[in-house]
């Protein structure tokens, strides 16, 4: 389940942030079910939706005791959609805030006022829903093993594999799946499978490794979970590769032969992680001379391809890329890269 909110009850006003609309909205819901707790929902809860809302009146609400039940609660979804002016009626509130009430705050819409997060910062809580690309898979683990369906162990993957980046999905599915075949079933990948759906995103890193390790039809699949799920344009597809290929060739020196080199070639700021560079550097070697600048050839024919010099459809254009590029991955032209590195 998301973060509860324990802390949160000790404070008069909780932001709950993020930047997947299901997953905050999740987190809200948990947050409010856990402040009513065995209350009377209808008395305890005003939750303020809808594209008109007065944050005035919503202030008046906050400064409200409330009315046979022991805590108010009031929410608000979306707050980045109001300005700094629109949300003075809540950062006055917030100077003196009653202490049976409790303010939710909603990310989405935009960026929250600045004077509205700082004022959150002094005198609230703030819950993060967001998932770094990094934590996917442990996030993803730690939800099934709180599920009231459990897995077997290749169904997990799978569902791990299937999700991607799109964790908010998963939510959604565990109800469908403890719909179908009720609480405590264990299941396992046949069972699942029906109710998946389109796959979601990837990494790009994931994008690119498939690359260069020359597995073609691994990239074709992650190029178009990019697409699809991601929902990525074409050309911001392209511009994944493009940087991909650049850094390839900001490496490709015969004066670069440390991890710590390649990242002052790729201009990684010092103190941030140099892994990076140790994967361009190793992919450089691979790939050798030649088939870096055959590589960037082909990127740059594909941008034109994309930007009309064809009639071949995008997915096309970039199908053909990823494949030329999985070929000269593949060839690895390294003898004169393993020349240069003692290799």
């Amino acid at each position: 389940m998301p973060d509860g909110s324990a802390q949160a009850l000790s404070h008069p006003v909780v932001l709950v942030d993020g930047d997947d609309p299901t997953l905050v909205s999740e987190q809200v819901s948990v947050l409010v079910a856990d402040l009513v707790g065995s209350g009377d929902r209808t008395l305890a809860l005003e939750d303020a939706r809808g594209d008109e809302v007065d944050l005035a009146a919503v202030a008046d609400s906050c400064a409200t005791p409330p009315f046979l039940s022991d805590r108010r609660i009031v929410v608000v979804r979306d707050v980045g959609r109001f300005s700094t002016e629109e949300v003075a009626p809540l950062l006055a509130y917030l100077e003196d805030p009653l202490s049976t009430t409790v303010l939710i705050l909603a990310a989405g819409g935009g960026g929250v006022a600045p004077k509205l997060a700082a004022a959150v910062k002094a005198r609230g809580h703030v819950i993060s829903t967001k998932v770094a690309s990094r934590d996917t898979r442990e996030w993803v683990r730690g939800r099934l093993r709180q599920a009231p369906v459990r897995f077997d162990a290749p169904a997990e993957a799978l569902l791990e594999n299937h999700l991607g980046e799109d964790v908010g999905r998963l939510g959604s599915l565990l109800e469908v799946l403890v719909a179908a075949y009720g609480e405590g079933a264990r299941l396992g990948s046949e069972q699942i499978e029906p109710y998946l759906g389109e796959a979601g995103s990837v990494a790009p890193w994931d994008f690119t490794d498939s690359i260069d390790a020359g597995r073609t039809e691994e990239a074709l699949v992650r190029l178009h979970r990019l697409l699809g799920g991601g929902e990525r344009h074409p050309l911001v597809v392209l511009a994944i590769l493009h940087r991909h290929v650049q850094s390839l060739l900001r490496v490709d020196s015969p004066a670069i032969r440390t991890e710590a080199q390649a990242a002052e070639a790729m201009g990684i700021a010092k103190g941030r992680s140099t892994y990076p560079a140790k994967k361009a550097l190793a992919a450089s070697n691979r790939w050798g001379s030649a088939g870096i600048a055959e590589a960037v050839s082909w990127v740059a024919l594909a941008e034109l391809d994309l930007k009309g010099k064809s009639v071949w459809p995008e997915e096309a254009v970039l199908e053909v890329l990823v494949a030329r590029l999985c070929r000269l991955a593949r060839a690895g032209g390294g003898v004169a890269s393993g020349r240069r590195r003692g290799g």
